[in-house]
């Protein structure tokens, strides 16, 4: 290729790091020999994805540690810059084939795709309708990593007793109320009793809003996007009335990838994981890497031995469907296989079909004392969707399980054997001050 198709690259991926696809396919087809896939011009202008708004603001200013009310969207970290070749493409601006494909559907009629290979949908508002009592409120953390903003459900009945709180991760091009609306957590926490937070991920730390689960610096303890999300779980045990031995974290695709590294990263923390159409801690370590291992699968990473994450296995409940064509389900196998490591563990398999008309097969995993550790469902015919979620949200699929439902109740039959119990924790202090 031409000099000039190497400098119209490097500004294609300066605009697409900005949110501006329309602008940046235009140049791309310039840098390019000849059309890509053969789409026209008025197809691409089709295909261009609305820049949000959210990333032009400057957030409230937060202090390190600080809870302050701030827009879920927004997030005080600057915005990223993306290297060449952070998306695949090379130094010298050409596409490798699998990019390329990739690349290619910008120009197709309909919405664009997203980092993550589905297709990105319109945007939308979810509707909210809170019950009385009920809270669903906007708040902000800050630490040395940045800032992130996040939304917290409180449910009406939550009043005295502390309560157990799930973290929920998103998918890509999703937000807080998206997750919120798809998954229905907030109405299981209603009827159960526990608070819901939800971290929002932006364009500014990632184009398509996806978690950076494929970067070695978003993979450990006390580290970038770890430390935030670890970060905020903290600050909701620390100022609200939860139980911190039943506290939890869940995914979808990244989110459900960026799960399974808090659940590596943070056995102190986090008494059991949910890991949705994801992926293992470690799968990949940089972009290509992740397109590799969402194609294909790739081999769960090993922690050494004396780490502080690999001191306690932690509990992990696995959907992924066996006709996911964006990651591979073999995954799934692959989260188990982290978290099972060398353990034995006797094995109960059963079948069902859910109300939705959906067969699933589902796999449990038990120790010694019977007590469950791994719990994996593999959903018949099922594509890159949260089983049985609402359509009132987006990559939902209302005829499996409910996965929501089902995550809780595995949830629930876990306590952080790291963390003391309230009556422990109490009788110790006493003695502190007396002391």
């Amino acid at each position: 290729m031409k000099a000039r198709s190497s400098i119209d690259v490097s500004e294609a991926m300066r605009l697409a790091a900005a949110g501006r696809f329309s602008e940046a396919l235009a140049t791309l087809r310039g840098a390019m020999s000849g059309p890509i896939g053969g789409e026209s011009g008025d197809s691409a202008r089709k295909a261009s994805l609305e820049e949000d708004p959210s990333t032009g603001g400057a957030s409230p200013p937060v202090g390190p540690g600080d809870a302050r009310r701030a827009p879920a969207s927004s997030d005080p970290r600057p915005a990223a810059r993306w290297p060449a070749g952070i998306l695949g493409f090379s130094a010298h601006g050409e596409l490798p084939r699998a990019m390329r494909a990739l690349v290619n559907r910008f120009g197709r009629p309909g919405p664009p795709p997203r980092l993550d290979g589905l297709p990105a949908p319109l945007p939308i508002r979810p509707r909210s309708i809170l019950p009385r009592g009920a809270r669903f409120e906007e708040w902000a953390f800050r630490n040395e990593a940045g800032g992130i903003g996040y939304k917290l459900f409180v449910p009406s009945g939550c009043r005295g007793d502390p309560a157990p709180l799930v973290v929920m991760l998103h998918g890509c091009t999703q937000s807080p109320d998206d997750f919120a609306a798809g998954t229905r957590m907030n109405e299981v926490a209603e009827e159960q009793l526990f608070l819901v937070a939800y971290p929002g991920q932006s364009q500014a730390a990632n184009p398509s809003k996806c978690w950076n689960w494929f970067r070695a610096g978003d993979q450990r303890r006390d580290q970038g996007e770890p430390s935030l999300i670890a970060g905020l779980t903290r600050q909701i045990i620390r100022d609200f009335r939860v139980d911190p031995r039943r506290v939890y974290v869940a995914g979808l695709s990244a989110g459900g990838a960026a799960a399974a590294i808090m659940g590596s990263a943070y056995p102190d923390l986090y008494a059991a994981v949910g890991v949705h159409s994801g992926l293992a801690c470690g799968a990949a370590r940089d972009m290509p890497s992740a397109f590799a291992a969402m194609r294909q699968g790739a081999p769960a990473a090993r922690t050494k031995r004396g780490d502080p994450e690999s001191r306690r296995a932690v509990p992990t409940i696995v959907f992924h469907g066996d006709g996911d064509k964006t990651v591979h389900p073999v995954n799934a196998d692959h989260v188990i296989a982290q978290v099972k490591a060398e353990r034995r563990l006797a094995v109960a398999v059963s079948r069902g079909t859910a109300p939705g008309g959906m067969d699933y097969t589902r796999r449990v995993q038990s120790d010694e004392r019977e007590n469950p550790v791994l719990e994996q469902w593999v959903l018949h015919g099922a594509g890159h969707a949260w089983s049985g979620g609402s359509a009132a949200g987006t990559f939902t699929d209302p005829r499996g399980p409910d996965a929501s439902r089902e995550m809780l109740r595995f949830f629930l039959q876990h306590a952080n054997p790291a963390i003391a119990p309230r009556t422990e924790l109490a009788t110790q202090v006493a003695g502190d001050d007396a002391g």
